[in-house]
């Protein structure tokens, strides 16, 4: 396997920030691409700068909007004159719970957060890569589709998975790759920024607790995977070694296929 995959390539990584995202971005950096990384998150730039002696650039935008999503993919066309590869990173769930006690504002949340951002960056990055004549979209979703206490979130990598298949199909002769992983439970730093900025509750952290025994188990290796072990599947469908998969979503969740 060559070390510099993504030499001359350029990439937008969203999530950039933190965990999964951060690791992706700074790996493909090391691999030799121009990456832009993406996050409302104001240390972005910081997290740009980790990748010493690459080409990189931090991007402040908020994803969960169009106007956010439209704006990184010009900035990166602007700086890196195309894009070649976007991974959308962006999701995660804010809060666990049993369906029957999410407020309607909350499920409206948790769509918003895990689902819109990379529907809409798939639509800003589009113009970009027609543009070039080819490119490779790389959609992180979760095998939570299966799974207790985030049902809204469920939903949204659910439909994660649709709009990977079908705009791949509807994209392939265009020369444009969609693909998605599927990452299950992953063990992580603490986070900077929290995914509940409300916090939880008593009630909500046992919830909770019942949902990480819950993704523990149904795991054949009864653990979590690592960052890396999320990382190099990402980057692997990134990459031309992955030319010939389109469509697919690729479960990393120790067995658990969702």
């Amino acid at each position: 396997m060559s070390t510099q995959r993504f030499a001359g390539k350029v990439m937008v990584v969203t999530g950039a920030a933190q965990g999964i995202g951060r690791g992706v971005a700074l790996r493909a950096a090391a691999e030799g691409a121009k990456v832009v990384l993406v996050d409302r998150a104001d240390f972005i730039g910081e997290v740009a700068a980790e990748a010493q002696g690459a080409d990189t650039a931090g991007f402040v935008a908020d994803m969960e909007t169009y106007e956010g999503a439209a704006s990184a993919m010009a900035f990166a066309a602007r700086t890196f004159s195309g894009i070649d590869i976007l991974i959308n990173g962006v999701g995660g769930a804010i809060r666990m719970r049993p369906f029957a006690e999410f407020e309607p504002a909350q499920i409206d949340a948790e769509i918003r957060r895990s689902l819109m951002p990379t529907l809409y960056a798939c639509h800003a990055v589009l113009p970009h890569m027609l543009e070039r004549g080819r490119g490779t979209i790389v959609n992180v979703s979760s095998n939570a589709t299966r799974g207790i206490r985030r049902v809204p979130y469920s939903a949204a990598k659910g439909g994660v998975n649709a709009m990977t298949q079908a705009l791949a199909m509807e994209y392939g002769e265009r020369n444009i790759r969609v693909v998605a992983a599927a990452p299950g439970g992953t063990e992580a730093p603490a986070r900077r920024v929290p995914r509940n900025a409300s916090g939880d509750s008593e009630q909500e952290k046992v919830w909770m607790g019942e949902a990480v025994k819950q993704v523990t188990e149904s795991t054949f290796f009864k653990r979590y995977g690592t960052l890396d072990e999320q990382i190099a599947p990402i980057l692997f469908l990134a990459s031309d070694e992955a030319s010939y998969i389109t469509g697919a979503v690729l479960p990393v969740a120790g067995g658990d296929n969702g």
